[in-house]
């Protein structure tokens, strides 16, 4: 009964982070207006799904941080209880912000039902620099790492943009003598591609400029699966090693039972997560999602690799706020409400898993 308890919250908070978490990759494409809502959430599901599977062979190191060892004494980690006070922390937590839109960590909400649990059960021996050193710097630094590289490379990416072909429609008049010794004006179209810096307004011209950057809408696409794929790279092996715990879950069937409920959760449930942060941080165009996405995508690829607990969601969202900067464009209320929700987010975990503790032992 136990064991099944504990698999029941471990699915629900699967099913939370994917409706908090799904949509980040997919938020630039909606933002930008290239993709529709839908259609954007299904390339990130299906690109989540597969960074999940990929996850099993080469995330083993988040796998091993997230099972609290170093943080709480290793026979805790191991305790059905302690496991279920942690997950249904972290659930309650996420899904508290998602019903009200807010793009919050499960990497932090993780890290808080540890904390909480573990001064619970055994407060003398919870390690809090062990968990400083091993995760809170990481997490902290990484939105800023994050907004730096964002600040780089999107105006870097407006000034590719700009070097586009454009097409410059030329009209000319005639002069045509007719009785009353007029001029009958008769346009000329004159096409012909020239760099968008030389393709400028002048006198009875007039410019039409080509989509000649189709290349950066493929990009975008391209960066939004990539982000997505990080992210269930990422934040699978966290989820899973709730499961592995028990011992009654190999690392293949942890993750696979946390896939798919991360799937369902990110398709049914994201809709508010995904207007925060597609259209109410700032307003963006291709070129600046394309930076967004890049950045995120590999920072968090990079991170996976080396066990490196770092939060998709404050990568890609810090992100969106070197965007925000860049265009000067940035909803600061909003940008606010965010900051405040990172800050709660993990004592808010500590407070609910350090309640639910007694009552699950």
């Amino acid at each position: 009964m136990t064991l099944f308890l504990i698999a029941f919250i471990t699915l629900l908070l699967a099913a939370a982070n994917g409706a908090n978490d799904n949509v980040k990759g997919a938020a630039t494409l909606i933002g930008s207006g290239l993709v529709r809502v839908k259609p954007a959430l299904a390339l990130a599901t299906l690109a989540t799904a597969l960074g999940g599977v990929v996850s099993i062979f080469l995330a083993n190191g988040l796998l091993a941080a997230f099972s609290g060892k170093g943080i709480v004494p290793a026979e805790l980690t191991t305790s059905l209880p302690f496991l279920m006070a942690v997950g249904l922390s972290a659930g309650v937590t996420i899904w508290l912000a998602t019903r009200f839109g807010l793009p919050v960590s499960t990497t932090h909400a993780l890290l808080g039902g540890l904390l909480g649990a573990g001064l619970a059960a055994n407060a003398a021996s919870v390690s809090i620099a062990a968990a400083s050193k091993a995760m809170l710097l990481p997490l902290l630094l990484s939105p800023l790492v994050a907004m730096a590289l964002s600040l780089a490379v999107v105006p870097w990416l407006r000034r590719r943009r700009a070097a586009a072909a454009c097409v410059c429609v030329d009209s000319a008049a005639d002069s045509m003598p007719d009785s009353a010794n007029l001029q009958l004006a008769r346009a000329q179209l004159s096409l012909g591609a020239a760099a968008s810096a030389n393709c400028q307004p002048g006198a009875g011209r007039d410019i039409r400029i080509l989509r000649a950057s189709a290349w950066l809408d493929r990009g975008h696409l391209l960066s939004a699966m990539a982000v997505s794929f990080a992210r269930g790279l990422n934040d699978t092996p966290k989820i899973a090693a709730l499961l592995f715990a028990t011992g009654a879950f190999s690392l293949a069937s942890a993750s696979a039972l946390v896939i798919l409920p991360m799937a369902v959760g990110g398709w049914l449930a994201s809709a508010r997560v995904a207007e925060t942060l597609a259209y109410k941080i700032t307003p963006m165009d291709a070129s600046e999602g394309l930076g967004g996405n890049l950045v995120t995508s590999l920072l968090v690829i990079i991170a996976s690799r080396f066990g490196l607990p770092v939060s998709t969601t404050h990568v890609s969202t810090g992100a969106l706020f070197g965007i925000a900067i860049e265009n000067r464009g940035g909803h600061w209320p909003v940008i606010r409400n965010i900051l405040l929700a990172w800050l709660g987010t993990l004592p808010l975990a500590a407070g609910v898993a350090y309640l639910a503790y007694p009552f699950m032992a």
